[in-house]
């Protein structure tokens, strides 16, 4: 941790394990204490994440107070499917300070819907399909098999650093300088890390996200540019925004530049621990993983229970835009409601035997991409990278499996949950 301290300029793997730290929270047992809430006190009075985690929200250090935390999935959904009542804008003061307000978490009703008719289209399945071929190509050629040899390897080595690859070129990044990317992704990270709530962190890491959001900015704007010289005629994320039109407005290189920034740092972090989880969960189960491995068509499945059963962000805050009572609660306009989606995707009440990780249930709904207006818009690009990575593996490291000479991996986290490490080995 000290060189996380003492570096402006964290190396990857440091602004990774920077942003783990902050969110880690204490070493309970996070989904014993929900469904001991759920149970005794589901709609609870107060701040959840405060009393018993003690880690940032997105809503900054400053933030108004929060006066419910909710823990049923009934309760989370009607909030999260509210977005007139219960609204997002309170981020652009918390986490989006550091992307200068301009970021479509932060955005609220009309802006929101324009910024989203925007983007969408860049990320629906019809588009991103079509990178697929490419992305099986880099994951095989590139990463993994140089490692076939080996017959063991942290799958995390791969997980850290193919997410931010994929995505990266998919935006309009070069790819042929893989250290200048790698900084890329070190500053979109230092910037998450940057959203503390303790005052000694606070000036720790401030100012590295201050230089960060600097230097991020000018890269992109660097990549705008070219691509704007070169016809922005490309398929690549940043061209095809240029190109979007969406009710006779297009964004100018400012807002492209601003809004690719505010993107980059869930591009390959949140697929990372999402993919942590996936592949620790498959693997801790050698039945399951012949399954798959004989059924390709399975791998959806196991995804979305990962995403049910472990939800990277465990928790989402929404505020009251008017006074309401939720649950026998009063929550006044502009308080914050804490949805407990770790919680919510267990409920015994919506999902049957919720505490077994069962990739053949009914499926329904869970929280783990978000929900309503606010759902994961790069969604489909992360299950497509999933995919082709869990494809991947089974095909060239025969016989994989957990390395028993090695700890076993341990998913874990207050907020931004996975696994450190996934040590493998194989035939």
């Amino acid at each position: 941790m000290s060189t996380t301290l003492e570096n402006p300029m964290l190396d990857l793997e440091a602004a990774y394990h920077a942003v783990s730290d902050t969110y880690r929270g204490p070493d309970i047992d996070l989904q014993a204490l929900c469904r001991e809430m759920r149970h005794k006190n589901p709609v609870m009075k107060g701040d959840f994440v405060a009393t018993h985690l003690g880690i940032p929200t997105n809503a900054g250090a400053s933030a108004a107070k929060c006066e419910v935390t909710l823990f049923r999935y009934q309760d989370v959904l009607a909030v999260m499917r509210d977005a007139t009542t219960f609204t997002n804008g309170f981020i652009a003061e918390g986490l989006g300070g550091f992307f200068d307000g301009l970021i479509i978490l932060a955005m609220d009703g009309d802006a929101h819907r324009r910024a989203r008719g925007l983007l969408q289209p860049v990320f629906m399945p019809e588009t991103v399909n079509r990178w697929r071929p490419e992305l099986d190509r880099v994951i095989r050629e590139d990463f993994l098999a140089p490692l076939v040899p080996n017959r063991h390897a942290d799958l995390m080595d791969f997980g850290l650093y193919f997410p931010i690859r994929e995505m990266y070129a998919l935006m309009g990044f070069p790819t042929d300088d893989t250290a200048k990317f790698n900084q890329y992704a070190t500053w979109a990270l230092a910037m998450v890390a940057g959203n503390q709530i303790d005052p000694g962190k606070i000036r720790i890491f401030g100012p590295i996200a201050a230089a960060a959001v600097k230097h991020l900015y000018d890269a992109v704007m660097e990549v705008v540019l070219q691509r704007r010289a070169a016809g922005a005629d490309g398929n690549d994320l940043i061209s095809r925004l240029m190109r979007a039109e969406y009710e006779g407005h297009k964004l100018d290189d400012h807002e492209v530049t601003t809004f690719v920034r505010s993107l980059l740092p869930a591009a390959g972090e949140t697929t990372t621990r999402t993919f942590s989880s996936v592949i620790t969960l498959l693997l801790e189960r050698p039945a399951l993983v012949e399954r798959v491995r004989n059924d390709r068509s399975l791998i959806p499945r196991l995804i979305d229970e990962a995403v049910r059963y472990e939800p990277v962000a465990t928790f989402k805050v929404r505020q009251a835009a008017r006074d309401i009572e939720i649950g026998g609660v009063k929550v006044r306009s502009g308080g914050l409601v804490q949805c407990m989606v770790m919680s919510a995707n267990r409920d015994e009440d919506v999902f049957e035997n919720a505490d077994t990780f069962d990739i053949d249930r009914k499926p329904k709904p869970s929280f783990g991409f978000g929900f309503g207006a606010h759902m994961c818009i790069g969604q489909f690009v992360a299950k497509i990278e999933l995919q082709c990575a869990v494809n991947a593996i089974l095909d060239l490291f025969p016989n994989v499996r957990l390395d028993p000479a090695r700890p076993a991996p341990k998913i874990a986290g207050a907020q931004l949950r996975g696994a450190k490490s996934v040590p493998v080995i194989w035939d």
